[in-house]
């Protein structure tokens, strides 16, 4: 979908008085992102808080936790290893892991100093490795959020939206992309949470658009998880998503059965145009799910409109899970050497 098209469409659903700067001219991205070098990333997580606000006897590795759940030497290994595995990007899950100077009540106990996390992202850019912020804004993961995740959609919600993507920026020194999350933004996926909160329809768009203004504004580019709206409501997705917003569909399984829908929406966002960051995990068995996410993308995705790939394990970084997430990781740097030496 064209600018203007989409502008006009906007219109006519009714939210062209919230549209976005980036409707109106040149996104900040395409003008920061203009190298053709693939991405080759791997999720890393310094707040876990994206779930449960209790630990839930169903998976109790994802519950909340008043203090940071990060350990240092398995952290400093994950980033060597990706060095060593030539992964060039990690995208660093912040939530409440960082005491924000705009807003230092969502930090949790032990969380980073904005002084600390600036140290440690100059030290993964020497290793030949770029950080990318990630702040989930979704109503299903943030629960990081404290307070602030109870009143979404509100005036106080936007202003501390605001301020933690503007603060985020600057500690990043204007990256070239900002991941937003926005998955699984259903009651389904809260059914063990104690208060559950759902945008939908249009007041998930405004809000959407909210963010990715702000992301813009401070000079990245939005990169989202496309499931929501994606799998949900696939023409209203097409409709009224932006192509300047990078599209991370995401299949964790093995086999890529064109007849699979979570595997045929990677061809749906191809088809429309959207340039893609497909994702494979290594959160369970499926050890073979980022190689073929690969293999996949290389013969069905335009060399133009794929972007690069990420990695995720969905595990907290601690060393109860130091063996998975480091081969992860290095299932990662095998992925990598399965394309030709100039893609």
């Amino acid at each position: 979908m064209n600018r203007r098209d989409f502008i006009k469409q906007s219109v006519i659903a009714g939210v062209g008085c919230s549209m976005p700067g980036w409707a109106f001219g040149k996104s900040a991205g395409e003008e920061l992102s203009s190298g053709t070098e693939l991405i080759w990333g791997c999720l890393l997580h310094l707040s876990f808080n994206m779930w449960e606000e209790y630990i839930s006897p169903h998976r109790p590795f994802r519950g909340y936790r008043p203090y940071l759940r990060m350990d240092e030497a398995l952290w400093n290994d994950a980033i060597s290893a990706m060095a060593k595995a030539k992964v060039n990007t990690v995208v660093i899950d912040l939530g409440d892991a960082v005491a924000y100077e705009s807003h230092p009540e969502i930090a949790v106990k032990g969380a980073w100093t904005p002084h600390r996390l600036k140290s440690e992202l100059s030290k993964i850019r020497t290793m030949g490795i770029q950080p990318i912020p990630k702040l989930n804004f979704s109503a299903g993961h943030d629960t990081w959020m404290k307070e602030y995740s109870r009143m979404v959609s509100t005036d106080t919600y936007y202003r501390v939206c605001a301020d933690l993507i503007r603060e985020v920026s600057a500690l990043f020194d204007t990256p070239p992309l900002f991941h937003l999350g926005m998955d699984e933004e259903t009651a389904e996926h809260q059914s063990h949470y104690q208060f559950v909160v759902m945008r939908q329809n249009d007041a998930w768009w405004h809000d959407f658009y909210f963010l990715v203004d702000e992301v813009e504004k401070n000079g990245s580019q939005a990169w989202i998880w496309s499931d929501y709206m994606l799998w949900r409501q696939p023409e209203t997705f097409f409709r009224k998503m932006p192509t300047t917003v990078v599209q991370s569909n995401w299949y964790y399984g093995e086999e890529f059965n064109l007849e699979f829908p979570y595997v045929k929406a990677y061809l749906d966002l191809e088809k429309h145009g959207y340039t893609q960051i497909p994702t494979g995990s290594y959160h369970a068995d499926n050890q073979l799910s980022i190689k073929n996410t690969v293999a996949f993308a290389e013969k069905f995705i335009s060399r133009n409109l794929l972007k690069g790939f990420l990695q995720t394990c969905w595990k907290p970084t601690i060393e109860e899970y130091r063996t998975r997430i480091l081969k992860g990781i290095a299932l990662m740097g095998e992925a990598i050497h399965t394309l030709p030496a100039d893609s």
